[in-house]
């Protein structure tokens, strides 16, 4: 099948048409006094509006489709549900429209790195809308939309100027103390794997100068020196 006579693009425009009328409903919403005073804070919090409800929406449907289909935590490539496709032509949708929203209200430069992860974002999704290949892997991407429930809810208090409220100090203690005591073990680790990745670069550049730069070999008195020349 032609990709222009392919059957998802009606899903994919839906998709966006959904998003941009809802931001329009969203628009009609009493703003805070905070943000209603600058233009640009008043475009980010509609912006983000958007973003947390696709958050809410795609968060849950995710849980749901790996629930039904388990079997998209292993085969991420071949695993396919049909809740789980349309899952990702309705994110795809956003990131459509959201790359549109930013590029029609000037805010390319500022917003750049959000951008490039939608072009990337789509870009994955597109192999699973298109070509039905890697659906489970796009699912497994939009488990991360769970995480960003909360991470928008922290960015749209911090527009309304929100960080002295004792409910905003409340919850990023939580979120820190959380966090710290969850992964204790996995920074030991992590910081065990880097000291290791950097002894081995170390070996490699001993390796190196030992077969292409011998004339750079190090003095006679470490010649017994262990993983040397």
């Amino acid at each position: 099948m032609h990709l222009l006579l392919h059957p998802a693009w009606p899903l994919l425009l839906g998709a966006t048409l959904t998003f941009r009328t809802l931001r329009r409903a969203l628009c009609r919403l009493p703003l805070p006094a905070h943000v209603r005073s600058d233009p640009l804070r008043t475009w980010r919090w509609h912006n983000l509006l958007v973003s947390f409800t696709h958050s809410i929406v795609s968060g849950i449907w995710a849980l749901l489709c790996i629930w039904q289909t388990p079997e998209m935590l292993v085969e991420i490539e071949t695993a396919w549900s049909l809740s789980g496709y349309l899952l990702v032509c309705f994110s795809a949708g956003y990131f459509i429209h959201d790359t549109v929203d930013i590029v029609v209200s000037k805010q390319t430069r500022a917003s750049w790195e959000y951008l490039v992860h939608h072009v990337m974002a789509m870009g994955a999704f597109f192999s699973g809308i298109f070509w039905k290949s890697f659906v489970g892997g796009g699912v497994l991407t939009l488990l991360v939309e769970v995480s960003n429930i909360f991470l928008t809810l922290r960015m749209m208090m911090k527009i309304n100027n929100a960080q002295d409220l004792l409910l905003y100090r409340v919850y990023l203690t939580k979120f820190f103390l959380q966090y710290a005591g969850q992964r204790t073990l996995g920074t030991f680790l992590l910081v065990i794997l880097l000291m290791l990745d950097l002894m081995i670069l170390i070996y490699f550049s001993r390796l190196l100068r030992s077969d292409f730069c011998p004339e750079r070999a190090p003095s006679r008195q470490h010649k017994d020196k262990f993983l040397t020349e």
